[in-house]
């Protein structure tokens, strides 16, 4: 082969060689002009040296190799070496398509199923992940990220590009679904009608002491829950409700509503700053905090500052 290949470039004429730098050199001023051209183009179109620089690239690799190819055929009887390239192009192309051919076949399940569509905020477990799409493509799914830069749910400007061939091999959590699939979800009106508006369940947690109200800590949280979702519970017909859990120190309430998906950090915060003003205001109730104590120290403090009993039973003691 190495022998065929040698006795090839040994036949080039003279006129061979000078029909070839011309070739090489008009090529190349070919390149030039267009690259100028190419670069007007997209900046009158509003687009930045960034983009120049990609799409220039991906011409010159172009022009270079439809070039290559053209003298190749021109000057050469390819052969058996056609052959083997053309054996190890073929098995290089596989390998190097596979992702984007199962990335092409995640975008037409994903835009005929549309488990998620623009607009949507999905999640993915796997990576720790969240986002709004902002666009689905052929190749890539675009993400606007939610959180990763700051500590809620909220976007923050900073895309993601997420391959469309994971999709095959990873779990995706649709924030926002838009239609209730049959036998997924219960058959009840007002939760098929907030699933359908892309709300979601969420809570706020406050820690109440023992001796607190129990139902003014309760009415106060609802009330509070009321007021900020007006309109989802007009909406969706699903009123908040609590839940609680006992601890060591006091007890959780736990007030749950219905939130927009992508509006739930300032729907939290609305309602926790009512919560707060509202226990702040009321002598009934009040937040349970741990406490922390020292047998030790609190032995000597007893004998030497006089204790009081508190209206819960507690002992403490009272400086003088």
């Amino acid at each position: 082969m190495f022998e065929d290949i040698i006795d090839m470039f040994s036949a080039f004429t003279y006129q061979q060689m000078i029909w070839l730098a011309v070739a090489l050199f008009f090529t190349f001023l070919f390149y030039k002009l267009t690259s100028v051209l190419i670069r007007r183009v997209i900046l009158r179109a509003k687009g930045t040296e960034g983009d120049v620089k990609m799409i220039v690239g991906l011409w010159r690799v172009s022009v270079s190799f439809l070039a290559a190819l053209a003298i190749l055929g021109s000057y050469f009887q390819l052969g058996m070496i056609t052959a083997v390239i053309g054996a190890f192009g073929g098995m290089f192309l596989g390998w190097a398509l596979q992702q984007p051919v199962a990335g092409f076949a995640a975008w037409l399940m994903v835009t005929v199923k549309r488990p998620f569509r623009v607009g949507d905020r999905i999640r993915l477990p796997s990576y720790n992940l969240a986002g709004d799409v902002t666009d689905v493509g052929a190749m890539y799914t675009v993400l606007d990220q939610v959180g990763g830069a700051v500590g809620s749910e909220e976007a923050v400007g900073r895309n993601i590009l997420i391959p469309n061939a994971m999709l095959f091999s990873n779990l995706v959590i649709n924030y926002t679904p838009r239609k209730a699939e049959n036998g997924l979800i219960e058959d009840e009106p007002a939760l098929k009608k907030a699933r359908e508006s892309a709300y979601i369940l969420d809570e706020v947690v406050a820690r109440i002491t023992f001796d607190s109200d129990w139902e003014v800590a309760e009415n106060i949280l609802l009330e509070a829950a009321r007021e900020v979702t007006e309109n989802i519970i007009e909406e969706t017909g699903e009123e908040p409700y609590i839940r609680s859990d006992m601890y060591d120190y006091g007890v959780y309430m736990r007030l749950r509503y219905l939130t927009l998906a992508t509006n739930r950090p300032r729907i939290k915060y609305e309602i926790e700053k009512r919560v707060f003003q509202g226990f702040s205001r009321n002598d009934c109730v009040d937040f349970a905090i741990p406490y922390v104590y020292s047998s030790r120290k609190g032995r000597e403090a007893r004998l030497l500052i006089p204790s009081s009993i508190d209206r819960s039973g507690r002992e403490y003691v009272e400086k003088s």
